[in-house]
């Protein structure tokens, strides 16, 4: 397929995302119970289409899993969400690490690094505040299950940040949209229209996530192209 099939399923994809942060900002439920089941599968096919690895259409079909399942309010289909989410964030981890195995290599493009050791604390320090702050009032349940979750999806927030500032964002984003759901598990007290705002930090999340991923692949080939040129024209 031509990029310009990649063009229309990322404006159908933010087409849906706008249907559905209207409708929740409207108040009209049907209209978000058609348009959130159809971000995923738009933006894993607009993945497909650019070329894409596996694991990342991966992650957004783990990610649609968890869409539909916490369209129903019942404890089951919240813990099977949470698991699908949560496959989806391995994806994620594996996919992040295949950028690091050769951290010598002229194949890596400059703006993946190390990780940063203040944001990493950073992060960790977040983990422990939010689960320590959640764990009283999270059903008995759930509390386990809330706080490995939290860690797997920190750790995935953590290393996006490796990929630069757009993904960095995208996992920072994904991180704040699931405090914010955990929250009202916790029955904390909530912003107005608690779920358009969940909707608009995990649509911005996944695709930044998407454009940081996405983005770094077309610089390490540029990268492989130039080193390739390089050695071609070297005596």
């Amino acid at each position: 397929m031509s990029p310009r099939h990649a063009r229309v399923l990322l404006v159908s994809f933010g087409v849906a995302a706008a249907v559905d942060l209207v409708s929740l900002a409207a108040g009209f439920t049907p209209g978000h119970l058609v348009a959130k089941p159809l971000l995923m599968p738009l933006l894993a096919a607009h993945t497909v289409v650019r070329g894409g690895p596996r694991l990342l259409v991966a992650a957004l079909l783990c990610g649609w899993g968890g869409d539909v399942l916490l369209l129903s309010d019942a404890d089951p289909a919240f813990l099977v969400g949470m698991a699908s989410f949560a496959a989806g964030h391995v994806c994620y981890l594996l996919l992040f690490g295949r950028f690091f195995r050769r951290p010598d290599s002229p194949h890596r493009p400059p703006h993946v690094r190390g990780p940063s050791t203040w944001l990493g604390g950073a992060y960790v320090l977040a983990l422990v505040v939010t689960v320590t702050l959640l764990w009283p009032d999270l059903p008995a349940g759930l509390r386990v299950p809330v706080a490995g979750y939290s860690l797997l999806l920190t750790a995935m927030a953590a290393r996006s940040t490796r990929l630069g500032p757009v993904a960095g964002a995208g996992g920072a984003l994904f991180l704040l949209s699931d405090t914010l759901i955990a929250t009202a598990v916790a029955d904390w007290p909530q912003l107005p229209r608690p779920d358009f705002w969940i909707m608009l930090t995990y649509a911005a999340a996944q695709f930044l996530l998407v454009s940081g991923v996405l983005g770094t692949l077309g610089a390490r080939s540029a990268a492989r192209a130039a080193y390739g040129e390089m050695r071609s024209t070297t005596p």
